[in-house]
């Protein structure tokens, strides 16, 4: 992963399988500036990173076929350094565990207030600026 200029933009993948919760991120995202892409599985989002390099990805836990924690591992696996934000509206102690020792960034809740994912969303990036 390369470090951005002051002038590039932050490009983040959304992965969810809620159409609702795709389309809001990325209006949310874009007008902060990001550029977005989403996927709406953990198969989508492998392909999407296949053409393209990403600064954060934000996936959601549970989704049909490759889950969030699959997901997780197997974007590890290609790029290690990949900040990767898990979301859910099933919270349980045991997924954040996992999620986080997989090496998530961070871990949300649905719902989320704005002002956090964005908080989190930051710092994910922070880096790469």
């Amino acid at each position: 992963m390369t470090t951005k200029s002051p002038g590039e933009t932050i490009s983040i993948l959304v992965v969810d399988d809620e159409r609702s919760m795709r389309e809001f991120l990325k209006i949310l995202l874009q007008k902060e500036g990001y550029q977005v892409k989403a996927a709406q599985n953990g198969e989508a989002a492998l392909e999407c990173m296949d053409g393209e390099e990403f600064d954060l990805v934000i996936s959601d836990i549970r989704m049909p076929g490759m889950g969030g924690l699959e997901l997780l591992e197997a974007i590890k696996e290609r790029c290690h350094e990949l900040p990767v934000i898990m979301i859910t509206a099933f919270a349980s102690p045991d997924d954040a565990v996992m999620a986080m020792k997989n090496g998530a960034f961070d871990y949300i809740s649905k719902p989320f207030n704005v002002d956090e994912i964005k908080s989190v969303i930051e710092s994910a990036t922070r880096k790469n600026r």
